[in-house]
């Protein structure tokens, strides 16, 4: 799995680690103790990086969820051809 921040440009180098860490599953203080600040700064961190309208988006590759077949064209059935 591989995550894309858009918009990381507005974000400060400690706000983008942060983000990175929280949105792949680490707690406030997890992030806190890896990083070695307090679980509050941490919380200002991503509100601060809120407020500057990130967006994340997950980049999976191939067919990883399994949802599709090798004869699957992306048409889903319902109009034809």
């Amino acid at each position: 799995m591989q995550i894309e921040i858009r918009g990381v440009e507005k974000l400060s180098f400690r706000e983008r680690q942060v983000v990175a860490l929280k949105e792949t599953g680490h707690g406030n203080e997890a992030i806190a103790r890896r990083l070695g600040i307090t679980p509050a700064t941490v919380a200002t961190l991503l509100n601060r990086a809120k407020s500057k309208g990130y967006q994340v988006v997950i980049v999976l590759p191939g067919d990883v969820l399994g949802v599709f077949g090798p004869e699957d064209d992306g048409d889903d059935g319902d109009q034809p051809g």
